[in-house]
């Protein structure tokens, strides 16, 4: 292999294969997880907290596997590891009223494994239309409640595309702008209005809410702040009437291929790409050179 290859973020030469191959061969009881973190520590791939990116790296090692690069120790665990999703009990009840009658709306950050992050993987795996069995890298998760405490929507705020060219050309992005600067778009992949709950305006209203810490929350969990928000609406599902009420721009639409159709067979839905920036000077750090 002569040319640089970049995957999860990361650019590796021919060098870098030749490092993991021999970590490999060298190391035979090794098992997947203990040889990403030794690479992490040898190449100081860290979070800006100056956590190892573990779980970057193991999906990396797959990918280089997928491309005949290198062969991996046999994964310890077989069958499907998604995450079993608990079944919380839940009011149902209808609520139909204005929006004045449940406020103050509250955003909840959901932490992992606790009672409100099972109800909140209950409630989207069961009624988002996508579902929601997990999620891997920089990511934030909300509950709202109305003023009695009750769950009324869930949002999940996860990793921005690698490559989407509408939203590239928007910011002005090459290739390697885009390399350095990724992590500081996150992408609302899920947002999900609970069915029961029928209020005017409540879900352009929670987008708004959620905007308006979205980058102090990112900065106090990753110790870094992100400066735009991406979404991608299906257009053969819903018309994107929430994130236009709540002003976010829509510069484009997706070609109707998956990232994995290298040969351009597989068609999906088409999807409106929208953007929101949280600073006035974001095109200006998404192209900076550090």
């Amino acid at each position: 292999m002569s040319r640089i290859l970049t995957i999860q973020g990361r650019e590796l030469s021919a060098v870098d294969i030749k490092t993991i191959s021999n970590l490999i061969a060298d190391n035979p009881d090794w098992h997947r997880t203990r040889l990403s973190k030794e690479l992490c520590e040898r190449w100081q791939w860290r979070t800006p907290k100056g956590l190892l990116k573990d779980m970057a790296c193991r999906s990396m090692l797959r990918k280089l596997e997928q491309k005949g690069l290198v062969t991996l120790p046999a994964a310890r665990h077989s069958g499907n590891r998604q995450r079993r999703i608990p079944d919380v009990p839940h009011d149902c009840n209808l609520i139909e009223t204005g929006l004045r009658n449940l406020r103050p709306i509250q955003l909840i950050p959901v932490q992992n494994r606790t009672a409100v992050d099972d109800l909140f993987h209950c409630l989207m795996d069961r009624y988002h239309y996508l579902g929601c069995k997990g999620h891997v890298g920089e990511h934030m998760k909300y509950m709202a409640v109305d003023s009695e405490n009750r769950p009324v929507a869930c949002l999940l705020f996860g990793s921005a595309a690698w490559k989407t060219s509408p939203r590239d050309r928007f910011i002005g992005w090459d290739g390697a702008a885009r390399r350095r600067n990724l992590n500081l778009i996150t992408n609302n992949t899920r947002f999900l209005i609970l069915p029961w709950i029928r209020i005017p305006h409540l879900a352009s209203h929670i987008l708004g809410l959620s905007l308006r810490r979205l980058s102090r929350d990112w900065r106090d969990k990753y110790s870094h702040n992100i400066c735009l928000v991406e979404t991608f609406v299906d257009r053969s599902q819903f018309a994107g009437t929430c994130y236009q009420a709540a002003n976010w721009i829509k510069i484009g639409s997706s070609k109707g291929r998956t990232r994995q159709d290298r040969y351009h067979r597989i068609q999906v839905s088409i999807k409106d790409i929208y953007v929101y920036p949280l600073t006035t000077n974001y095109k200006k750090l998404l192209c900076a050179q550090s």
